[in-house]
């Protein structure tokens, strides 16, 4: 059987011997080269493969045609050889021709930091929507590289009409493939998008909440969603243990009931692919009435961290200064990991002087009621009280309030009309004064 585009995909092998690299040319303020390692290694683990060897080689210059310098590849040759590696993962953005020429170089199938996510991803999407994201992702990865990808490539075939004409090569009808494929896929995946965006619009019109929880991977989201909603969603420590968005019930001090959202992680680097193909699930963030960032307080990147979070926030389009924008929490979590008492002493202080933060550990389930308080309070700051006069009579306008508001309180005025204390959001108050002014027009 031929190859056929995307096939890459399945040949890394569970248990292969790996070898990592890191590449490292860091400056003043970025991450370390030790820490990437930790993280790339993190990452090669959670496609099951047996990690034999681990370097941080110093890049000065980048090679064009290996990436890495001549003498670096010479000494990893040697030990790759003795050690029988199968597979290299190297935490940079490798070119066609780059990874190309390090396969030949070290015998042995070499992927990059965006190979490497997508092959997570591709083992762990479990929705259909998340494996058609995926595919899509990975398509549109393989389009550029496919000058390495399949030996039967440099051959020529002719063909009729739409098939390909006279000297086209295998490469070229290969391309097409992937393009048409891509095609039917934003195709289906434009088809979900309109049907999440109607799941969703008939949750707005609910007058329940939507909290959705952000953080880098493996900051504990699943661990802390478990422990607000007495759920089980996986929650392990390895990176990208959650995919696709799960949903529940909750309810908060004050708040009957509100809907919290468990999402995809981010990570540094991520690779543009994932953020365009995702950008249908990560909608769930940008439609949220308040936004949780969960950190892992005790990462010695957790600055850094932030930032990369924030920076996909932005990126994807969230607002957190505007008019409209989301209310926002900050959420130090794995406190119960920083070993340090004056720096654990230090957090909680900060915390303290901050609305907008909050200091738990989802495992032991300190600081969860207070995280409840914080997160109750940020969505009532978003529906303030309102006091509202409308006649006896109009049982229309009190229906509308009752299912798009929380109505607190219903007095008569003493001339034949209803005075009503309810919370409203802006928007809602403003549709329901534009009601009424049709209505009296």
């Amino acid at each position: 059987m031929s190859a056929q585009p995307g096939d890459e995909r399945s040949e890394v092998a569970r248990g292969a011997k790996t070898a990592v690299i890191v590449p490292d040319s860091s400056e003043a303020g970025a991450r370390g080269g030790d820490a990437r390692l930790e993280e790339i290694c993190g990452l090669a683990e959670a496609i099951a493969v047996t990690i034999v060897a681990r370097d941080v080689l110093r890049v000065r210059t980048i090679r064009p045609a290996t990436y890495l310098g001549s003498g670096q590849i010479d000494t990893l040759k040697a030990d790759y050889a003795q050690r029988e590696i199968e597979l290299v993962v190297v935490d940079a953005a490798l070119t066609p021709v780059q990874q190309r020429n390090l396969e030949e170089a070290f015998g042995a199938k070499v992927i990059d930091r965006t190979g490497l996510i997508l092959e997570i991803f591709g083992e762990r999407a479990v929705s259909a929507e998340g494996r058609l994201q995926v595919e899509l992702a990975h398509l549109d990865y393989q389009q550029g590289r496919l000058v390495r990808s399949w030996t039967h490539l440099e051959r020529q075939r002719g063909g009729f009409g739409f098939l390909g004409g006279p000297g086209e090569t295998q490469i070229e009808a290969d391309r097409r493939m992937i393009r048409d494929r891509m095609a039917r896929l934003r195709r289906e995946l434009e088809t979900v998008k309109r049907t999440r965006a109607l799941h969703r619009d008939r949750r707005q019109r609910a007058p329940w909440p939507v909290i959705a929880l952000v953080g880098y991977t493996n900051a504990g989201k699943s661990t802390l969603f478990n422990a607000l909603t007495g759920g089980d969603v996986l929650a392990a420590d390895m990176l990208f243990a959650t995919l696709d968005p799960t949903m529940r019930a909750i309810s908060l001090p004050g708040i009957d009931k509100a809907i919290l959202s468990d999402t995809v992680g981010f990570v540094s680097d991520l690779p543009t692919q994932l953020v365009a193909s995702f950008r249908a699930t990560l909608e769930e963030v940008l439609s949220a009435d308040l936004v949780v960032h969960v950190r892992d307080i005790a990462h010695p990147d957790s600055e850094l961290q932030r930032d990369d979070v924030m920076t996909v926030l932005t990126e994807l389009g969230m607002d957190f200064a505007g008019e409209d924008a989301a209310a926002y929490i900050e959420v130090l979590n794995k406190i119960d990991l920083v070993e340090d008492p004056e720096r654990r002493a230090a957090i909680v202080e900060l915390a303290a002087h901050s609305v907008d933060s909050a200091v738990v550990s989802a495992i032991t389930g300190e600081g969860i009621a207070s995280l409840r308080e914080a997160m109750s309070a940020a969505l009532t700051a978003l529906s303030p009280e309102y006091t509202l006069s409308i006649p006896a009579n109009d049982g229309r306008a009190r229906a509308w309030l009752h299912q798009n508001g929380e109505v607190l309180e219903e007095t008569a005025d003493g001339e034949g009309g209803l005075v009503v204390r309810v919370r409203l959001s802006r928007a809602d108050h403003a549709r329901f004064t534009a009601i009424q002014e049709n209505v009296a027009g």
